[in-house]
C-alpha cells in the first residue's frame, strides 16, 4: 500500500498571510505562534511577512485559526 502524498510544495508557496489591520485589536498571539513572519510594532500590533514557506504552512494555520479578532488569514498569493 502507499501512503498519501502531502499537497505539492508549490502549492503551498502560493499562499500569503494578509492583515486586517482595522480588525486586529493587537493581542499579539500571532506573533507568539509565527514569529518567523509576524513581529509586534511599538504598539502591540502585527507587521506581516506575507510569504509563507512550505516548512511554515501548519504554524500560519494555527496564528490564523487563534486570531480572537479573526484579522489574520491565508490566502492563495496573486500572481
Amino acid at each position: 500500500m502507499s501512503r498519501p502524498s502531502s499537497p505539492p510544495a508549490a502549492a503551498l508557496e502560493a499562499e500569503e498571510l494578509v492583515l486586517d489591520p482595522i480588525a486586529c485589536t493587537g493581542h499579539g498571539l500571532c506573533a507568539e505562534l509565527l514569529p518567523e513572519r509576524i513581529v509586534l510594532d511599538d504598539w502591540g500590533y502585527p507587521i506581516v511577512d506575507p510569504s509563507v514557506p512550505p516548512a511554515l504552512h501548519e504554524h500560519a494555520v494555527r496564528a490564523v485559526k487563534a486570531c480572537p479578532a479573526l484579522a489574520l488569514a491565508l490566502r492563495r498569493a496573486q500572481r
